[in-house]
């Protein structure tokens, strides 16, 4: 088998019936598996995805075990040489999957591939990523990265993404891995609910030794369909904020110590406090003050809630 793709379903009963019909229709030679795993929907996603497409194989959770472990679930179903995670809001276009796993055919050394996302009416989304830490989100936060040049943000945005390029991370909507690379660092560590767990696998994949890279070939990916159906999301990053904090603070637990979650906490509230300062000194209302204040309020009782960024809460 040459690729196996995962798509995890959550909610978005008609949009992942319309991402498996672009993905069959993608043009390639490639002998492809697919393997979906549901994760407890209240919609008609099950029944749907059965009626449609009675051949592929579903794993049917009793309850929602987030987005990382649920891709995880589907493991022992695949024997391609490369794996797919799609998610159910990305769409391929036809020459989608032939041109990416070309990609990695001729590059032996590249672990992971990412492509360039786009929204439905073409707008492009962070698709290059390099790895968060402590320093490069003050700065990004407080607006002062043009002073720090030599300091790599999150996302770099400044370039025309028409071209490939070597990055620290990319995004688990369209996530191709070569097979070897699970072998030899497994999948996504399910310490993560959601969020950060395709940062945490690209920091592990990079660490043993193998590359990840951007290839500029475009995929619609919506964002946010599955998140939405239980929470409010972010407008910018169309994320479950509670869940993005969380994940972040295991996340530098994890791979930056005690010391490196503790500067971010340390970061972080002097940002929220700067911003309260700021307000009152502009009389700005008490609704605007008192968000930096529950943000910080937040944070701290999150790191506590995650026996200081050992544990998930999910």
């Amino acid at each position: 088998m040459d690729i196996s793709v995962i798509l995890v379903s959550y909610n978005t009963a008609e949009i992942t019936i319309k991402s498996l019909q672009h993905l069959y229709l993608s043009s390639h030679e490639l002998k492809m598996e697919v393997v979906i795993v549901d994760n407890a929907s209240r919609d008609n996603s099950v029944e749907l995805i059965s009626e449609n497409y009675p051949d592929i194989p579903l794993i049917k959770n009793k309850i929602n075990v987030g987005f990382g472990r649920a891709n995880n679930q589907a493991l022992p179903y695949i024997s391609g040489r490369y794996v797919l995670l799609l998610n159910t809001d990305a769409f391929v276009d036809k020459t989608v999957i032939a041109q990416t796993v070309a990609y990695m055919d001729m590059n032996p050394k590249c672990g992971i591939l990412g492509v360039k996302l786009i929204g439905e009416h073409g707008d492009l989304q962070p698709s290059c990523r390099y790895f968060p830490t402590p320093w490069n989100i003050f700065l990004d936060s407080t607006g002062l990265k043009g002073y720090f040049k030599n300091v790599q943000m999150v996302d770099d945005m400044d370039w025309d993404h028409n071209s490939v390029r070597s990055c620290d991370w990319v995004p688990g909507c369209y996530y191709l891995v070569r097979r070897e690379v699970i072998d030899q660092v497994g999948l996504f560590d399910p310490l993560y609910f959601m969020y950060c767990e395709e940062v945490d696998h690209c920091f592990s994949t990079k660490k043993a030794g193998w590359d990840v890279a951007y290839y500029p070939i475009p995929v619609v990916h919506l964002g946010g369909e599955s998140a939405k159906s239980d929470s409010e999301i972010s407008k910018q990053g169309r994320q479950i904020k509670a869940l993005q904090i969380e994940s972040e603070l295991l996340y530098f637990r994890k791979n930056f110590g005690f010391i490196g979650v503790v500067s971010h906490l340390l970061l972080t509230t002097f940002v929220n406090m700067l911003q309260v300062l700021k307000n009152i000194l502009k009389f700005a209302p008490l609704s605007k003050t008192m968000t930096y204040l529950k943000h910080s309020w937040f944070l701290w009782k999150t790191f506590f809630n995650t026996n200081m960024g050992t544990k998930g809460t999910r």
